[in-house]
């Protein structure tokens, strides 16, 4: 990958193949970044966001793959490269697809053009297919988009790692009397995905509610949705998510 050669030049110029990761993380700011590799020609060679976008196990560079790494924002522009696990199997849902009908009494034309990600979630809200699932036909549409976390940490291992005003992206969330359910949509077939995108939104909305934080993954397939309810045993430990149950729908609507 062309990110490969990039991330070596990064780890010998800072002297991190020296690094004990054992004792302690690796702090890098983007600015560290850009001059390491500012003499590469491509944009995806030198282009930060590209460097540091590693949402899955496979878009790691082969060096943090070699040594079991994993990269996490810490605050803006400054990042710090962990030992451990970073990443979370979505399993297969092997269970039989229920068909589920939608309580919709009409139609909705517009669900059914395009294929977005955010498209494909809104219908199954429409449908009250997310309220079915979690129990609750109290959740509505409540939180979507871009924000930034308030301040917070967590452990990784025995490592303490300490978050500032870092920006995060639910795709959609839903409040309920007593729940607010977050959830991660994917419109392809993920294997695993960086526990960060379930982990950051989760401490943050922990710091603006009392009510119980629930973090669906949830994923549109060739004819229906998956969706996975993952929980974190320990608020504090990243490492400690784990899966609690799964469905598999088609919805039947109008």
């Amino acid at each position: 990958m062309a990110i490969d050669k990039s991330w070596e030049k990064i780890f010998k110029d800072y002297k991190i193949y020296e690094h004990n990761f054992n004792k302690e993380p690796f702090y890098i700011t983007a600015t560290q970044i850009k001059r390491a590799c500012q003499d590469f020609k491509e944009t995806g060679e030198k282009e930060v966001r590209i460097l540091c976008k590693q949402d899955e196990r496979e878009d790691r560079p082969r060096v943090f793959i070699e040594k079991n790494l994993f990269l996490l924002p810490v605050v803006n522009k400054r990042y710090v490269i962990v030992k451990g696990e970073g990443y979370v199997d979505i399993p297969e849902v092997k269970e039989v697809e229920k068909i589920y009908t939608s309580k919709l009494d009409f139609r909705l034309d517009t669900s059914f053009v395009g294929n977005s990600e955010m498209q494909h979630l809104d219908f199954a809200y429409a449908s009250s297919l997310i309220r079915t699932f979690m129990k609750d036909e109290s959740l509505v549409l409540t939180i979507r988009g871009r924000k930034y976390t308030p301040n917070f940490s967590f452990r990784v291992g025995k490592h303490i790692i300490e978050v500032r005003s870092v920006q995060t992206e639910v795709d959609a969330g839903f409040e309920g009397r007593n729940q607010v359910v977050l959830i991660e949509a994917k419109n392809s077939n993920a294997k695993n995905t960086i526990i960060r995108q379930l982990y950051y939104p989760f401490k943050q909305w922990q710091v603006h509610t009392k009510k119980q934080v629930v973090t669906l993954f949830f994923e549109k397939t060739k004819d229906g949705y998956s969706i996975w309810h993952f929980r974190f045993k320990d608020v504090d430990d990243y490492n400690s998510i784990e899966l609690i149950r799964t469905g598999k729908f088609i919805i039947k609507s109008l």
